[in-house]
Formats: structure tokens, C-alpha cells, sequence
């Protein structure tokens, strides 16, 4: 029954992250209310060993049907590596507990500037090319990579809104981008949890393929119905990390 609970919200998980990122916001949850006893760190390397299928799968999609600048994106999915690295490394000397309070309040101005530009990621009209491109593209991920290495919730959307704001891309464009560099970031991360023996292996492998369904999903909606459509799921996604950050922040005893 548990390997049930936890695939079925696996799917969705993808079909979510696929479109826009935040599927941790479901999966995540399942597995704490699901092995409430376990220890946190092996729930959470578990839930990696998960969404990189998914994201990567995506990433894969996405490329058939949406021209990646890749000479900008792959400086960006190594940058990504790096800061995740790099995060992961900071916990040891840094409280991430400093980011608890002040996220809910990032995300309510992301989302506050997401409905006042109502053009915003409807067309896509990238600002940079070539070296400059690149340049950009690593410095989102590098900052991103980072956060995700050191804290993590909302990566996926954080990534999208940058990709957007910075790089000016539409949101279907920025999304597909964005899968690339949340791959690499979760494959670094995935390395670290099963080096430190903090994965569920038994669990993984049907995860794995509940995820890549709900990504196949999630990615065909995305490519069938464009930016509009991923622009609204995006404001859904961030308003419930919302919600949600500001229970754990403010509520949750």
C-alpha cells in the first residue's frame, strides 16, 4: 500500500514539475505522512532518486519540440552543479533556518509581479545571444544551483521566473530551460544523499517510473496548449508554495 501512495503521488509530482517545477510540494509531503518514522534526509535523497527521471525526461521532450539555445544552457546545467555543491557545502557553516522567514515573502512579490506584468512570459524575445547569452544563463543557474543546494523550495520556479525576467523568454521556453538545469542540479544532489547510503533504492525504481509518466504528461499539455497555459499553472504553483512556506514558517508546531 505504501509503494502505491507514494508512486501515484510520484506521478503527479512529475505532471506538475514537468510543466513548471514545484513537484516536491506533493511528493515531498507523501513520503513524510507516508514513512512518518524515517529519518528526513533519507525521505528527501528517496525524492530525488524520483524527480531527476522525471526532469530529465522532460528536458528530453521539451527538446524535440521547443528550440533550446543550448550553447547557453549547458554553461548554465554545469553552473547549476557547482552552486549546488556549493550549497550543500554551506549548510555546514551556515543556518539555511535564515531563509525560512523571508521566502514566503520572495514568492509573494515573484507572484505579485507575475499578475501586475500580465504580458510577462506570453512572447518570447530572448535579450541575449552568444557569449553574453551564456554569461547570464550561468550566473542564473550558478545563484539558483546554490539556493537549491542550500535550502530548495521553489527552485523549479525560481529558475522559470529568472529565465523569464532575465533572459526574457516566454514561460513555455523558460520552463522546457529550466528542466535542464534542475536536472543537473538534482543529479549532483541525488550523488551526495546515495554516497551517504541516504536512499531508499526498493522505493526508487517505481517512483522513478511513475514520475517519467506524470512528466510524459505534464509535458504534452505544456506543448499542446503553450505559454498561456504554463503561465497559469506557474501562478498556481507558486501561490500553493506560498501557502505552504508560510504554514511551516509561521503555523506548524
Amino acid at each position: 500500500m505504501e509503494l502505491l501512495i507514494v508512486s501515484l503521488a510520484s506521478m503527479l509530482a512529475g505532471l506538475v514539475d514537468s510543466i513548471v517545477g514545484g513537484g516536491g510540494l506533493i511528493l515531498v509531503p507523501a513520503l513524510f505522512a507516508t514513512f512518518p518514522t524515517a529519518a528526513p534526509v533519507t525521505l528527501l535523497g528517496t525524492n530525488k532518486s524520483a524527480s531527476v527521471w522525471g526532469t530529465a525526461f522532460a528536458t528530453v521532450q521539451y527538446s524535440r519540440k521547443v528550440h533550446l539555445p543550448w550553447p547557453a544552457l549547458l554553461p548554465a546545467a554545469v553552473a547549476g552543479v557547482v552552486g549546488s555543491l556549493c550549497g550543500a557545502a554551506a549548510v555546514q557553516w551556515i543556518d539555511p533556518s535564515i531563509f525560512r522567514k523571508a521566502l514566503p515573502f520572495l514568492l509573494l512579490l515573484l507572484l505579485g509581479y507575475t499578475l501586475a506584468k500580465k504580458d510577462l512570459g506570453r512572447h518570447h524575445a530572448p535579450r541575449f545571444s552568444g557569449r553574453q547569452a551564456a554569461g547570464a544563463a550561468a550566473a542564473i543557474g550558478l545563484v539558483i544551483g546554490f539556493y537549491d543546494g542550500f535550502f530548495g523550495p521553489g527552485t523549479g520556479s525560481f529558475l522559470v521566473f529568472a529565465f523569464v525576467r532575465i533572459m526574457g523568454f516566454d514561460f513555455l521556453n523558460a520552463s522546457a530551460s529550466a528542466k535542464l538545469v534542475n536536472t543537473a542540479t538534482n543529479l549532483s544532489a541525488l550523488v551526495l544523499f546515495a554516497i551517504q547510503g541516504q536512499v531508499w533504492w526498493h522505493l526508487a525504481l517505481a517512483m522513478a517510473l511513475a514520475n517519467i509518466v506524470g512528466s510524459l504528461i505534464g509535458t504534452r499539455l505544456a506543448l499542446k496548449h503553450g505559454a498561456g497555459f504554463v503561465r497559469i499553472v506557474f501562478i498556481g504553483v507558486v501561490a500553493a508554495l506560498i501557502v505552504k512556506t508560510s504554514y511551516d514558517t509561521w503555523f506548524k508546531l
